[in-house]
């Protein structure tokens, strides 16, 4: 049975998410927007109220809250500040990949730490030359004893300015691309780390974004989290996890938007009547609406299938694919309905408008996602319907009736045309396309 209702716990969770969102986030958003700056302090208020490293197993002294229970809480956060909701899920991307490493010793020296002492985690594969490209890493990790040590510049590092660890993706051979890949704990303050200045940036302005630069940084075989050939598959394995909640990023943002929109067409009057009335408002707010939540129900579905442990990347890739492109939609549309209003800055559709455009981007390109459900297409989905070749198109014969003169001859599908063939044996040639008896298959 299919079920879509959230639990009480899910409910007062997705509430406390909602009002921490209305009374914390919203009120300084736009100042910190115009800042373009990382209010620290939401940050740590977030996590004194559960919002943050909630989703480490209780083991680790965390809530061990589900991914469903993310994406509720990360869609309330971004309906506020898309940035400031990317930096309070950030944590969690940073310490995905210790929670899914073998690395024990590492899982009980920084989760906890994580979980109970506001220690914030960044995640970092992207380089300045490398993106989408992850197999392309060219940060140097250079085995030493059982240690490593790494030199190069990672960048786009969100919380890189702010956090205490870093999961970093380097490489022992950058010409054996994903063989040499492998991942590292590094912790910010270790001899050799250098933070660059914040990224200006057009949109998420209220998070922080960094390069990382790394000169002769040791690296013990303790934080070790994948040796080399498992780095790039733990990565894949780490976005099968969190892209669904960039997918509740789009949702956060594009519901704001639809509800700024609601608002805004009841009061403001046009031609004598309340914008609302006009039909072509009306269709635009509901291919909104409708938009909003498709990407709700793809993104807890992705969510669940990651809480059953199943193979999601698959899922992962159509939320995020889809919640983000029509976030994007969603809010261009909110623009048009505000007029020439949404294109101010006194209005606040034009800051959600500069903050969902990276969200096509970054945890994988549009473009990447459509390039991992075509892979899986073509390499791997199974199909329910018959193949071509034996597709029965009976135009002149229903199979089921009976027909003696069917039921003593046989059907034969030409391969190229599609034509069907009634009789014992093929023709010699087809009436249509011409190729040869042989290009006919028998149908059963």
């Amino acid at each position: 049975m299919l079920d879509f209702s959230l639990t009480a716990e899910q409910q007062n969770l997705q509430m406390k998410a909602r009002t921490f969102a209305l009374e914390e986030v919203l009120p300084v958003a736009w100042f910190y927007d115009e800042k373009d700056e990382l209010p620290i302090e939401v940050l740590r208020k977030a996590f004194n109220a559960g919002l943050i490293g909630g989703d480490i197993p209780k083991e680790y002294g965390g809530q061990g809250l589900s991914l469903v229970d993310s994406a509720l809480i990360t869609e309330e956060i971004a309906a506020a500040c898309p940035g400031l909701a990317t930096s309070i899920f950030d944590s969690s991307l940073g310490m995905e990949p210790i929670l899914l490493s073998s690395n024990t010793v590492a899982k009980q020296k920084y989760l906890p730490a994580i979980a109970n002492d506001f220690k914030l985690a960044a995640f970092a594969t992207s380089e300045p030359v490398m993106g989408s490209d992850v197999a392309g890493i060219r940060c140097s990790a250079q085995a030493d004893g059982e240690d490593y040590v790494l030199n190069g510049t990672k960048f786009w590092i969100t919380n890189g300015g702010v956090a205490d660890y870093l999961s970093v993706f380097a490489t022992t051979d950058p010409k054996s691309r994903h063989k040499g890949i492998c991942a590292f704990v590094v912790e910010m303050d270790a001899p050799g780390v250098r933070v660059g200045r914040a990224i200006p940036k057009m949109g998420q302005r209220c998070s922080n974004t960094v390069g990382i630069n790394f000169k002769d940084v040791r690296v013990s075989k303790e934080n070790i989290l994948a040796v080399p050939g498992e780095g790039f598959v733990l990565a894949m394995k780490t976005f099968a996890r969190t892209r669904p909640i960039i997918g509740s990023f789009g949702v956060g943002a594009a519901r704001a938007a639809l509800e700024y929109s609601l608002d805004y067409a009841k009061k403001r009057r046009a031609f004598g009547m309340e914008l609302g009335t006009f039909q072509a408002i009306q269709f635009k707010l509901a291919e909104m609406f409708q938009k909003v939540e498709t990407s709700r129900l793809l993104t807890w579905k992705a969510a669940w299938e990651s809480d059953q442990q199943k193979d999601g990347k698959v899922s992962a890739s159509i939320s995020k694919l889809y919640a983000t492109e029509t976030a994007l939609e969603v809010v261009n549309e909110a623009l048009q309905i505000f007029g020439g209003y949404g294109y101010t800055k006194m209005f606040p559709i034009e800051k959600i408008l500069r903050d969902v455009r990276l969200l096509r981007i970054y945890e994988g390109t549009s473009e990447i996602q459509r390039m991992i459900l075509a892979d899986y297409l073509l390499k791997e989905y199974k199909p329910s319907m018959p193949a071509l070749e034996d597709l029965p198109l009976h135009r002149l014969h229903d199979p089921h009736s009976g027909n003696a003169a069917l039921a003593a001859g046989k059907a034969w599908r030409c391969r190229i045309c599609g034509h069907i063939h009634y009789d014992e044996t093929p023709p010699a040639e087809c009436p249509y396309c011409f190729f040869p008896h042989t290009a006919f298959k028998e149908l059963h």
